[in-house]
């Protein structure tokens, strides 16, 4: 597996998705922050409370997200333009000790939803993950509607667990709740760099888990 764990050459690889016929990703720049946390207060104001509601702070993008060249953090963010039209965003950040992606924020703005942009979302985390020398890309997908599983699903992301009170969203004016939500995955490296579990130091439980999850090829027998 490629070792690099760097943003080299990412913008490159922004670029090359394209979500839609006249639609283009790039890289964010400081000079959009402004726009862009007063543009998800109005998309998406349930994210005022739980995990996504850093990205409402314009501290937390000039002090956490990467820009090019600027120091290396671990949080990127790309958003999606129509000419200078901001359309929506995909954010990610990297652990470079497990060497793993989180594709942690996805969000698209009312007035270009219905257009399947954010098909392309999981399609640029896998790309982003393979140019930084990722051996896997997960995010967590809300149980509120089936729209994200369907896209996950459909580009052979799997389905790996459900979190139970996970994160908290704000559900109502006022109401915040702790919701479930799936945990979905995809493994970037081949099976053969991937060190199979002894059935026997399984429980029975977590063996029957795990052969629902995956092949059982994929458990050594002794």
């Amino acid at each position: 597996m490629n070792a690099k764990t760097d943003w080299s050459g990412i913008g490159r690889t922004v670029a090359a998705i394209r979500p839609a016929k006249g639609y283009r990703f790039e890289l964010l720049r400081p000079a959009d922050i402004s726009h862009v946390a007063l543009a998800l207060r109005k998309w998406f104001p349930e994210i005022a409370v739980g995990s996504a509601s850093c990205y409402l702070n314009e501290e937390f993008f000039r002090s956490e997200v990467y820009f090019p060249n600027t120091p290396d953090k671990d949080v990127l963010v790309a958003l999606i333009r129509k000419d200078r039209e901001l359309a929506g965003l995909l954010s990610v950040e990297r652990d470079r000790d497990t060497m793993s992606l989180y594709a942690r924020l996805g969000v698209i703005a009312p007035a270009h939803r219905g257009l399947r942009l954010s098909h392309a979302f999981p399609r640029l985390a896998e790309a982003i993950g393979r140019t930084a020398g990722m051996g896997m890309v997960y995010c967590m997908a809300t149980l509120k509607v089936p729209h994200v599983q369907r896209v996950l699903e459909a580009l052979e992301w799997q389905l790996i667990g459900i979190a139970p009170g996970y994160d908290r969203e704000m559900v109502a004016p006022g109401v915040v709740k702790r919701v479930f939500e799936a945990i979905y995955a995809k493994v970037l490296i081949a099976d053969t760099e991937l060190l199979r579990p002894c059935a026997r130091n399984l429980t029975s439980k977590t063996r029957t888990f795990f052969r629902l999850l995956f092949s059982s090829r994929l458990l050594q027998r002794t």
